[in-house]
């Protein structure tokens, strides 16, 4: 089934388009969602509620062409994924400067390409959800510090400064595991 297809059946109720929507679009979301929430059990359930969700609002989807469904899929899971972020209060744990360890030895880049990938979200995953969230939507989804304080309803510095944070959290951690290795 291509995009089209899906996104026609899932318009007009079609269970079997939305179960192939689910199909080839869940494991990409549940990665979403794990990404800003750190935790599997909690992204499992916003994935069900986020498909619910989906599955109610496709009369205000705009096909674009090509791509436009899974682009509109991963917003719907990041607003789902902050809205909960929201609700449990995690975005106000933004950590204070005192406690963000200064690292000196930056990781070198072939280093820390030679590391394998799940380590390395899982080190972004254990983050504060201020830091995980703001470095995700910098890096990830590629929004400006100015985008991220207008959408997390933060000023611009407190994004910049929360991505510094999370940077110098991420560099300490990957050289620390390089450091265990040696």
């Amino acid at each position: 089934m291509t995009e089209k297809d899906i996104e026609e059946g899932c318009k007009n109720g079609d269970n079997i388009a939305r179960k192939e929507l689910y199909r080839q679009y869940g494991g990409l979301m549940l990665g979403i969602i794990i990404r800003y929430v750190g935790n599997r059990e909690q992204a499992k359930d916003l994935l069900h509620d986020g498909f619910i969700k989906a599955f109610n609002s496709f009369d205000k989807f705009t096909w674009r062409g090509e791509g436009s469904l899974k682009a509109w899929l991963s917003r719907l899971f990041v607003n789902q994924s902050l809205i909960y972020l929201r609700k449990a209060k995690e975005l106000q744990n933004f950590v204070s400067l005192d406690d963000v360890v200064q690292v000196t030895d930056i990781p070198e880049e072939d280093d820390v390409m030679r590391m394998p990938q799940e380590l390395i979200m899982k080190f972004i995953a254990d983050m504060p959800a201020g830091y995980r969230t703001v470095f995700n939507l910098y890096v990830l989804d590629g929004l400006s510090h100015k985008e991220i304080g207008k959408l997390l309803n933060i000023a611009e510095r407190t994004s910049a400064s929360q991505f510094f944070r999370a940077k110098q959290l991420l560099a300490h951690r990957i050289s620390n595991y390089l450091s265990k290795l040696a």
